[in-house]
């Protein structure tokens, strides 16, 4: 049910596709037919921030194909908008299990793209994400025309290219979008955040019980208060300013109000 004051449906999260656990399955199975390259995003706190200041980023975001919720922010989100907020997929846990699935046991159909982070992280962080598969790695401080030759210098036609971009937000949407204009092949493109610096061990993921309640941000805040107290300590407080002037306010904000497309 609609949350009564609210005027109108905040377009970023109208935009999510809301999953439960048990149907990640069938959507990993969806993501199987698509017969285009398809971007795969993630929706935090932080990112819906920095599109509520950035128009282009808040575009980005409603051109990805399919955007998931993350974390406990933007389940606070949902329910505000009279939306069922369902289970919390954060990247750094749902990324290697979408991984797993896809790939299995295929040597030759799929080919691995590691795109982000600098090394020794990135090529320790692909390996522990792809195991013993074969993969590319570029570093994730260049510009979107870099990746997209270095895409096109390793692809191999008729294979499926899977490419995660862990360059952070908002740089990894708008080179999956980049990349996507330029493709001509089923492929996905995850942005995947973190991903391979969690991958690589380079910063120890929360507890278990953290990430389930979707607080995996307040552990990564005491184990990095410098980098993330802007972040989190600041940004929080902004999230709800946000999220509340979008709910009440009937006028047009950032980005277009009828931009929200729910379907991939």
């Amino acid at each position: 049910m609609k949350n009564p004051l609210t005027k109108r449906m905040d377009p970023l999260i109208g935009k999510l596709k809301l999953l439960e656990e048990a149907d990640t399955g069938p959507f990993i199975s969806e993501l199987k037919k698509r017969d285009s390259p398809t971007i795969l995003g993630f929706l935090n706190q932080h990112g819906y921030n920095i599109a509520q200041r950035q128009p282009a980023v808040l575009d980005s975001f409603l051109q990805v194909n399919y955007l998931l919720r993350d974390g406990i922010g933007i389940k606070m989100a949902c329910s505000f908008n009279g939306r069922d907020p369902k289970a919390n997929l954060n990247g750094s846990d749902f990324i290697p299990e979408l991984i797993e699935d896809l790939v299995g046991e295929s040597k030759d159909r799929y080919e691995l793209f590691a795109m982000g982070t600098r090394e020794p992280w990135l090529s320790e962080g692909a390996r522990n994400l792809f195991g013993s598969r074969h993969f590319h790695a570029i570093d994730g401080f260049k510009a979107p025309e870099d990746y997209l030759a270095f895409y096109q210098k390793h692809h191999v036609p008729g294979r499926y290219p899977i490419i995660v971009l862990a360059m952070g937000m908002p740089k990894q949407e708008r080179v999956a979008l980049h990349l996507q204009k330029a493709m001509d092949t089923r492929a996905l493109l995850i942005c995947g955040g973190a991903i391979l610096d969690f991958s690589a061990q380079r910063f120890p993921r929360a507890p278990i019980v953290f990430r389930r309640l979707g607080l995996e941000w307040a552990f990564r805040m005491l184990i990095e208060p410098r980098r993330l107290f802007k972040r989190y300590a600041i940004g929080i407080p902004v999230f709800f300013y946000y999220l509340s002037r979008n709910a009440l306010s009937s006028a047009r904000r950032v980005g277009d109000w009828n931009a929200l497309k729910r379907e991939p």
